[in-house]
């Protein structure tokens, strides 16, 4: 058989599948798995919203803003400090340990930090954004 007869039979006997006995039934076990699947998504997923929302609800509703030492607000606050301070030395190992120990940013105000640390995020996003697109 030469390649010109070869070509069109292959073609032919490939263009077409043949239909199996059992696609229907095998259509329908696919079906049945595709929903028992979803329907055990959409159960967990509103369980779990429930309850994060009863969680929600109740912090917010327990939340006093109040000025007593034993308060959970100022608990929070020192909390907060502390977690705060101890992120200011960590961060200051690793600039020293960079070679960038005599960077001061406690001279730079409140706004300034938010439009740098603003800048920061969209450059990530756009490098993630511009990955994303060469990927698809």
């Amino acid at each position: 058989m030469s390649a010109d007869e070869f070509d069109p039979e292959i073609e032919r006997l490939f263009a077409r599948t043949p239909p199996m006995a059992d696609a229907a039934l095998f259509t329908a076990e696919v079906e049945a798995k595709l929903q028992r699947g979803s329907r055990l998504r959409y159960g967990v997923l509103g369980v779990a919203g429930l309850v994060g929302g009863l969680v929600a609800v109740r912090e917010v509703l327990t939340v006093r803003f109040s000025a007593d030492a034993g308060e959970p607000a100022v608990l929070v606050g020192r909390g907060l400090e502390a977690a705060t301070v101890n992120a200011q030395t960590a961060l200051g190992d690793g600039l020293e340990r960079l070679g960038l120990g005599s960077v001061d940013l406690a001279s730079t105000g409140g706004m300034q930090m938010f439009w740098v640390v603003a800048a920061a995020l969209i450059a990530v996003a756009s490098a993630g954004l511009m990955r994303l697109s060469q990927e698809v």
